[in-house]
């Protein structure tokens, strides 16, 4: 059985010190940590807050998500992708439902598409040229409404590999826009060849 909230908090602060600080992860040992361990601190480890607030988009009449249920590069009639601009690796894509769904609740031909659409969202990201590898992840915390992230990592940039890619991202430089947005532009005509929805911008 899981640990309550209460006691996964009590078992973590039973490692931390007197200020509620864990000790510096293993991933900062890693060669593809942004960060040196030398000087970098923990934030303290607050208290479980119970109940969770609500997500922004719970209720489908206040969620931004379907209110921009055509906008972005391509769609078809259940998807639809767009691309983040001021980020620091070539390119970052979002794949959204058109209609309000989260991961657990998508019904099983959706969560069929998406598993296809995410596949061929990887194949045309790695086909830019400079581009290695896409990174998909889905984390949910801020939104009610499914958003699956594409990140595509520089080629030859292997301290950026795996998951320090999306902290990294956030400290390099921003792209240049006019290539990141030619890149998204190839990449929603390759889905329209290979499976289908129209360009959209």
């Amino acid at each position: 059985m899981a640990l309550t909230p209460e006691d996964f908090h009590a078992r973590a602060l039973a490692a931390a010190d007197a200020d509620g600080r864990l000790t510096v992860g293993r991933m900062t040992e890693w060669d593809v940590s942004p960060f040196e361990r030398e000087g970098l601190r923990v934030s303290p480890l607050r208290p479980p807050e119970l109940p969770e607030p609500e997500r922004h988009g719970e209720d489908p009449a206040d969620c931004r998500s379907c209110r921009r249920r055509d906008d972005g590069i391509w769609r078809d009639e259940h998807w639809r992708l767009g691309r983040l601009g001021g980020v620091g690796v070539p390119l970052a894509l979002m794949l959204h439902t058109r209609d309000h769904h989260d991961l657990a609740d998508l019904p099983d031909e959706r969560a069929a598409e998406h598993g296809v659409l995410l596949t061929h969202l990887a194949r045309h990201v790695e086909a830019l040229p400079g581009v290695a590898r896409a990174h998909v992840a889905r984390w949910g915390d801020g939104s009610a409404h499914l958003h699956t992230w594409v990140f595509a990592r520089p080629e030859g940039q292997r301290q950026l590999l795996g998951s320090w890619l999306v902290v990294w991202d956030d400290l390099l430089p921003p792209y240049p826009e006019d290539v990141g947005q030619a890149d998204a532009e190839r990449v929603a005509d390759a889905l329209v060849a290979s499976y289908g929805g129209a360009r959209t911008a």
